[in-house]
């Protein structure tokens, strides 16, 4: 029996679901939103079944294309790293390189790498990607990433990964001035900041649960995409929470944070440069300069923002 269902048609239903609409995920494909729909229709038809309720503003996938989603997923990330590895087999260096970079830290150290980097005429090409909190995992084990600087705590179960520890980074909690919490006596309890609201930033991961850290039993929460959101979310005082120290540190010398100390602080983590664990043999020479320079670029210089 012929084979219904094509890679082409899972990178489209996963573009869909991504980006919320057929024009926007025919955009990021470089194709018409008619192609789309065509492929979705045919492939509808082949397996007698709708993966898309089209009935609201935004295209959302049936439970049976959910669960289609869900393992297409991992036949996506297995074709692109057979495409990958058999690329690499035949050259010794790789034809495309992802680094994913947390949203903690700052893009120049790793724009000042690459321009080394080219200069080494590999001909690889690099894709920089941002990621929040888990989603730096998450980047590594579906094949989003090659190199992901920032991974925070600990590896997600099952292993696979090597690391280099970057350092460790401290989080402090801040309230705007003029934020009722900032008036009270120190330190606050956790009774103090669970009567306001919290902002965390969304975890990127896609496959990984999802991680939070911070947010107390019943407290509002409002959730924003990245951690320089969240920080102007905290100096507009529409919302409290941690902050990486140097982060806080800064917009406190310019008044427009308050550092408070807290009866329960966050611990001091973790932040690491990871990898997918390989022998050197299966490594190509690009990804073994690109990890090299990576993993001597100073935690500091990082967090220079």
């Amino acid at each position: 029996m012929a084979i219904k269902l094509s890679l082409e048609a899972l990178e489209v239903i996963d573009a869909i679901d991504r980006k919320g609409s057929f024009a926007a995920a025919a955009e990021s494909l470089y194709r018409v939103p008619s192609a789309l729909t065509y492929t979705i229709r045919r492939l509808e038809e082949d397996l007698g079944l709708e993966l898309f309720d089209r009935s609201g503003h935004r295209a959302t996938l049936t439970e049976a294309g959910a669960e289609l989603l869900k393992e297409g997923r991992y036949l996506l990330d297995a074709a692109h790293a057979l495409e990958r590895r058999v690329q690499r087999v035949a050259t010794g260096i790789e034809t495309d390189i992802a680094i994913a970079i947390s949203d903690l830290f700052d893009f120049d150290p790793v724009l000042n790498l690459l321009q080394a980097f080219y200069q080494q005429g590999f001909g690889t090409r690099v894709k920089l990607v941002r990621e929040v909190y888990g989603g730096s995992w998450d980047a590594l084990q579906t094949g989003r990433a090659d190199i992901s600087i920032g991974a925070p705590g600990d590896a997600p179960p099952g292993g696979g990964f090597s690391t280099h520890l970057l350092g460790q980074l401290e989080f402090v909690f801040s309230v705007a001035p003029h934020h009722p919490l900032a008036a009270l006596p120190e330190p606050l309890s956790a009774s103090d900041i669970v009567q306001y609201r919290v902002v965390a930033a969304a975890d990127s991961s896609r496959n990984l649960p999802p991680r939070t850290s911070g947010i107390l039993s019943g407290q509002d929460v409002l959730t924003v995409p990245d951690m320089q959101t969240k920080l102007k979310a905290q100096m507009a005082g529409i919302a409290i929470g941690y902050l990486p120290k140097f982060m806080a540190q800064a917009a406190a010398a310019q008044g427009k944070l308050v550092l408070k100390q807290v009866s329960e602080p966050k611990p001091v983590g973790p932040t690491f440069i990871a990898w997918r664990q390989q022998r050197p043999s299966e490594m190509g020479k690009a990804m073994q300069w690109l990890l090299k320079a990576c993993c001597e670029i100073p935690l500091e210089q990082l967090l220079s923002k």
